[in-house]
């Protein structure tokens, strides 16, 4: 498997930014589906003895690395690796809710999948483990991108095909820290989600559907620690969710425009979250408190480096900015802290 051998990396902030979430090696052994302690084989008629091979001639993911964006922290409630090597995602798709369990086994990638939605989940597969992606049209500028290229050979840009499982936990990352939007994540989708089919790992959810996220009290939203600015905009995406999943058909910079029509959605949020529902292999984020100043001090030693300046230095990876980005993230690189970091807030107490 790619990057089997690789040293391994310790998972920082940074890093975990770029994507870096661990996944254990792959076993021998094929996945036995009837593994997991709460996993019930009569109550779920569809469950298949092994995965299927995923329809991805040459393709040589690494899971933790391509998988990894989707993650929205250590806790996330749709996203759980287990110890035998696999990534489990809860989802809901055009077809409903379903539960897909990737893994790589002799040497190639393998998914199946539960509910309503399993078989949108699998013909997305490929898309999802980075098929549309091409990382050949990537060239290194800079030694220290090189290097986080050749420690790193099985990135891929992943492509989900769904804005608002992704635009939801982008807007509640806006202005806070980043373990309050985790948390808020955890509580909005354990609160209001239902769990996901299958056998899926305990404690697994998948989001609420757009008319749920939509009819949350207020009061509900203030128990999450979501102010009302973030909770509006929420709900006036969900409002328009049919028309914000057409955007996953358009090229990217037309999703974007697409994204931002909604109050309270500018450039950082539509950039997080087409860069993950459409594959976008050039899509900056910026107006980032910290990004900016990453990318600089990895690139030019530049710590004040601002969102023009970022823009400068990452020219040379015009088409591949969000790739280069990635890879900056991944390396760890970041300037020495001089101030504290920013203290998480807490409305629930207000």
């Amino acid at each position: 498997m790619a990057g089997r051998f690789r040293p391994p990396t310790p998972t920082t902030r940074t890093t975990f930014r770029g994507g870096h979430t661990p996944v254990p090696p792959p076993p021998n052994t094929p996945l036995d589906p009837g593994s997991d302690p709460g996993s019930d084989q009569g109550s779920n008629p569809g469950l298949s003895p092994a995965p299927a091979p995923v329809p991805t001639p040459g393709l040589d993911p690494d899971l933790g690395l391509t998988l990894g964006p989707l993650r929205r922290g250590p806790a996330d409630p749709t996203f759980r690796v287990t110890p035998d090597g696999s990534v489990w995602r809860a989802s809901r798709t055009p077809e409903g809710p379903g539960t897909i369990r990737l893994a790589i086994r002799e040497g190639a990638p393998a998914a199946d999948a539960w509910g309503p939605g399993a078989t949108w989940l699998l013909d997305n597969a490929p898309a999802l483990l980075g098929a549309e992606d091409d990382p050949a049209a990537f060239v290194p500028r800079h030694k220290l991108v090189l290097a986080s290229l050749r420690r790193r050979p099985g990135l891929r840009l992943t492509r989900t095909g769904l804005v608002l499982e992704s635009l939801i936990p982008t807007i509640l990352e806006q202005k806070v820290t980043a373990t309050e939007a985790y948390a808020s994540w955890r509580h909005l989708v354990r609160t209001f989600g239902e769990p996901a089919p299958g056998p899926a790992p305990e404690g697994m959810y998948v989001m609420p559907d757009a008319r749920t996220w939509t009819r949350i009290p207020s009061w509900e939203w203030h128990r999450a620690n979501v102010d009302g600015k973030r909770s509006a905009t929420i709900v006036r995406a969900a409002r328009v969710a049919a028309r914000l999943e057409e955007a996953v058909l358009m090229d990217p910079p037309a999703a974007r425009r697409r994204l931002e029509l909604i109050p309270g959605i500018g450039p950082w949020t539509s950039a997080e979250t087409i860069q993950r529902s459409n594959g976008a292999p050039d899509e900056v984020t910026t107006g980032d408190l910290h990004l900016p100043g990453i990318v600089g001090w990895a690139l030019a030693g530049d710590r004040a480096a601002d969102d023009e300046a970022m823009l400068d230095l990452l020219a040379p990876y015009a088409g591949q900015r969000h790739r280069a980005v990635r890879l900056i993230l991944l390396s760890g690189r970041v300037p020495p802290r001089r101030a504290p970091r920013m203290a998480p807030g807490d409305i629930t107490r207000i």
